[in-house]
């Protein structure tokens, strides 16, 4: 058995290659290549663009594949949608479609757009958008550049953003959000028919989503005197509780817990005073929870 995975090709590629090693799959990719390596060799990987991956996982070209939820409601894909993974190019959070105008325009709300002309490449979702806003205008598709269409080859856009950096350096302000999309990972319905196939792929989700999991988070061991055990553990923020051993030396335990990378340099020298030693940080790849 053969499961045929399609990745995205583009911005997303590498975040993708290093979520998949996260979990335990090391992908090996040629600079000009459609078709990487995997150490698995019950998997056959293919890089499609996010945009046409709906359809050919849903025409079973492939069995299953990662894409923006954005391509599968443009594409109206007839797949099944098996998970949600939080992960980007640039953060964690989620990519938004905006509909966005010039600084120096007029424009205030999708309303003001009636007649006038909009520049994007979700045209299909950016149509549905406007008819729900009950506003008429011309949707023209984007081949890229988008962002600097507006004033003069377009009097707005709809264009997907994380952070809106690129929207305000080319003089840019939104007036709507018009789609939120995460990555999901969609599969062909017939694929999932084949027990092998459904069973490989529960199995990646779940690695996959263990890898997400351990995103931003770190491990902290230390010792810890009887005396300072209470004090230290007040401390202490955890997914449930810490892990509490006892050492070889009398009175002494070993703590182990998860937080948050982000108070590390906070929490440490307040454990230290507290009276931890030999504190340890260490990388995670997997959470399962």
């Amino acid at each position: 058995m053969k499961l045929k995975l399609a990745l995205p090709k583009g911005s997303l590629e590498e975040a993708t290659y290093q979520l998949f090693k996260k979990a335990g799959f090391n992908i090996v990719a040629g600079a000009r290549s459609y078709y990487p390596t995997v150490d698995d060799p019950d998997l056959e990987i293919v890089l499609y663009r996010p945009q046409e991956m709906p359809r050919y996982v849903e025409d079973g070209v492939v069995d299953c594949g990662l894409t923006g939820y954005d391509w599968v409601v443009e594409n109206d894909a007839k797949v099944e949608e098996i998970a949600e993974l939080k992960y980007s190019k640039a953060t964690s959070r989620p990519v938004k479609w905006v509909l966005a105008v010039h600084n120096d325009s007029k424009f205030k709300s999708a309303k003001d757009l009636k007649g006038k002309k909009i520049a994007t490449e979700l045209v299909n979702i950016t149509k549905r958008y406007l008819e729900k806003k009950n506003v008429k205008a011309e949707v023209e598709f984007s081949w890229g550049a988008t962002e600097v269409k507006p004033p003069k080859l377009a009097d707005a856009i709809v264009e997907a953003t994380e952070t809106g950096s690129s929207l305000r350096a080319n003089n840019l302000r939104i007036i709507d959000t018009v789609l939120v999309s995460t990555t999901r990972f969609i599969a062909n319905k017939q694929s999932l028919k084949d027990k092998a196939k459904r069973t490989k792929i529960e199995k990646m989700i779940l690695l996959l989503q263990g890898a997400i999991n351990a995103q931003d988070k770190v491990g902290l061991k230390m010792n810890v005197a009887k005396a300072n055990l209470k004090k230290v553990l007040n401390l202490l923020p955890a997914l449930k509780k810490p892990t509490i051993s006892s050492l070889s030396s009398d009175g002494w335990y070993d703590v182990d817990t998860i937080i948050d990378e982000t108070i590390v340099r906070e929490l440490v020298p307040d454990l230290r005073k507290a009276g931890a030693e030999g504190i340890i940080e260490y990388p995670l790849n997997k959470v399962i929870y």
